[in-house]
């Protein structure tokens, strides 16, 4: 119980820390956003040594189901956007459109990681590489 609070709390904190940038660069909020954004991200990286756990790749492994369930959250009360389809199945691990930026939103710009290949493709690589 202690580490998924742990979890929940460096949740809010890498969040809040790259929502600070995203205001900034994104939103054009004054560039001061990101000094509470540099410490939230810096609470962060402690919260998750915290963990009791021997490997630092388990923490960030079991971390990474909490971020997604945190993200989908952040969208919906802080930006007040209703996660739609796409987004759960993103997060439910779909391949597909919602993996590679490229959902089918009315209104929506181009993702910076347009493109890239799913993690099925991915996926046929690394198991390759590691015969």
């Amino acid at each position: 119980m202690r580490s998924f609070a742990i979890y929940m709390v460096a949740a809010l904190a890498e969040i809040g820390g790259c929502f600070a940038f995203w205001a900034w660069l994104r939103l054009g909020k004054n560039p001061l956003w990101v000094l509470p954004g540099m410490v939230a991200l810096a609470l962060f990286a402690y919260l998750l040594s915290r963990v009791d756990t021997a490997f630092a790749g388990r923490a960030y492994a079991a971390y990474g189901e909490v971020y997604i369930a945190s993200s989908l959250l952040w969208l919906w009360l802080v930006e007040g956007a209703r996660p739609d389809r796409w987004d759960l199945i993103g997060a439910a691990g779909g391949d597909g459109p919602a993996r590679s930026g490229e959902t089918p939103r009315p209104g929506s710009t181009p993702s910076l990681i347009s493109g890239v290949p799913s993690w099925g493709a991915n996926q046929s690589l690394l198991l390759t590489s590691l015969s």
